[in-house]
């Protein structure tokens, strides 16, 4: 599903639930051997993974306990917010069962200086609280009637739209399930929410050399 940089080295590779077991015949093949210490895989030449659990997906002391957390069925919250698009939505396993998506117009950075670039920045400002206000509206549509079903929260996007969207007092019982991932999304459309949820099931996995394993 992907590679990115790990921050303080190695890279993160996302795994689909049903592809884990093959994905660690892989691992194993490629390395010759692994022995596992907890969610950590060790090769024979120094390489190491270490497994993740996905969002919702409680927790597991095994690799073969996370297995079964990761591919039994749960529902998820999505939310991916950036400028003024927003895009909620809820999946049922990898099913998108439920979605809704807005775009509200927010100005780009650029403008004069002096008192244009002050009104500048007052008309984005408002437009950008209108656009968290519109989307705090869709977020209580959608996901507030499914709080007690949903196992976690998923967002992707700007941090900070995402954060003014959360912020509305109604959606205190939204904002707890979310997961401390933030996905990595372009702007938010119907074929970007569908793509989102694979990424928010999957098992993140990150990858050293032994060099970066310090």
């Amino acid at each position: 599903m992907g590679e990115r940089a790990a921050a303080g080295g190695g890279k993160w590779v996302d795994v689909a639930p049903e592809r884990l077991p093959r994905w660690l015949e892989n691992f194993r093949a490629r390395h010759t051997s692994y022995r596992e210490e907890g969610l950590i895989l060790i090769a024979e030449d120094g390489v190491s993974a270490t497994l993740h659990m996905p969002p919702g997906a409680g927790s597991a002391a095994t690799v073969a306990e996370l297995i079964l957390q990761a591919q039994a069925p749960r529902r998820l919250g999505l939310l991916l917010a950036r400028k003024g698009a927003v895009a909620v939505g809820v999946a049922d396993g990898p099913e998108l069962v439920k979605s809704k998506v807005d775009t509200h117009y927010v100005q780009g950075r650029t403008a004069a200086g002096g008192w244009s670039q002050q009104r500048f920045a007052r008309r984005r400002d408002n437009q950008a609280k209108a656009a968290a206000a519109d989307g705090a509206g869709i977020v209580g549509r959608i996901l507030l009637p499914e709080v007690r079903a949903m196992a976690a929260l998923v967002a992707g996007g700007d941090r900070t739209a995402v954060d003014a969207i959360l912020g509305a007092p109604q959606l205190a019982p939204v904002a707890a399930l979310r997961a401390g991932r933030l996905l990595d999304v372009p702007e938010p459309r119907h074929a970007v929410l569908v793509s989102a949820v694979a990424a928010a099931r999957a098992v993140p996995i990150l990858i050293k050399e032994p060099a970066e394993r310090g």
